[in-house]
């Protein structure tokens, strides 16, 4: 019999759906969403098999330009994602005209492999032609691309693109195990969440400013102990994070461990500490430690 594999990438601007999208496709909860922009820092992969398929999606940052090293870092992960794709589903909303990464654009109109434009939020649409107007802005950016309307919250048309992404997948043996649901740790999902906690709970600069660390992770059939670092930028974020008398702080643990609990189905029992480090943003040897390199 023979077997098909390969990478299925997905891009776009900040805040047009593509982890809502990437949990669809994959059909599990590995990206973390908010309503906020640049939630998605690092490339995540969710690994979809059959007996004779394996498509590898990813999800990446938001395209922008880069202010800091982090920036950088994170649009590292878009142009890894663009050199190894073998199809490429650039998403959009009906909010937007064009990519607000111009040279991100030209480099998919120049790739050779199959490209799916996907207009997202369609739900949102007060009528048809608000659609079809994005339809034919899209294709005059990208004139060979198929370009599709989609609702990832609803799964308009999901089914269609998966149906049309293993029709176009080349033939190849697995690049991961079977068994393997992402390339990606336990620790990292276990950070993801807390970060995400971390977005749905502050306003404004704290949660850009932050980065999770798990500093122990140790898993038992009873229960699973788990100690974490928030780090920020600034002491004054560190006092608006833990929050008067720790409460902003104990919410944020809360929420976090019923979501651990959820996601690793076992009982959790979660520490965090909140450290200032003023210039990790900015610093290469901690960013490689962060996981960013």
């Amino acid at each position: 019999m023979s077997h098909k594999a390969g990478f299925v990438n997905i891009v776009g601007s900040p805040n047009v759906g593509k982890s809502t999208l990437m949990n669809n496709l994959v059909g599990e909860r590995l990206s973390i969403i908010t309503s906020k922009h640049q939630t998605t820092r690092h490339r995540i992969m969710g690994i979809v098999n059959g007996e004779d398929f394996q498509i590898v999606y990813s999800d990446t940052p938001g395209v922008l330009e880069p202010k800091y090293s982090l920036h950088e870092k994170m649009m590292n992960f878009v142009t890894s994602s663009l050199k190894d794709a073998d199809i490429i589903l650039l998403v959009t909303d009906l909010f937007e005209d064009t990519m607000n990464h111009e040279a991100t654009l030209e480099k998919i109109k120049k790739m050779d492999v199959p490209v799916f434009v996907l207009i997202n939020k369609i739900d949102l649409a007060k009528d048809m032609s608000q659609v079809e107007q994005k339809v034919e802005i899209w294709g005059k950016h990208l004139p060979k691309a198929d370009i599709l309307p989609i609702s990832a919250l609803t799964k308009v048309n999901i089914d269609f693109i998966i149906n049309k992404i293993k029709d176009l997948l080349p033939e190849s043996p697995p690049y991961f195990d079977k068994n393997d649901l992402t390339d990606k740790p336990m620790r990292f999902f276990i950070s993801e969440i807390i970060r995400e906690k971390i977005f749905t709970t502050y306003k404004k600069e704290i949660p850009y400013s932050c980065e999770v660390l798990i500093e122990e992770f140790k898993a038992t059939d009873k229960i699973t102990r788990i100690r974490a670092v928030i780090i920020v930028s600034r002491d004054s974020q560190k006092g608006i994070l833990i929050g008067h008398k720790g409460s902003k702080l104990k919410h944020v643990g809360t929420e976090a461990r019923k979501a651990i609990e959820d996601f690793i189905q076992n009982k959790v029992f979660l520490e965090l500490f909140v450290k200032v480090d003023k210039d990790w943003k900015g610093n290469e040897k901690k960013l490689k430690k962060y996981g960013y390199v």
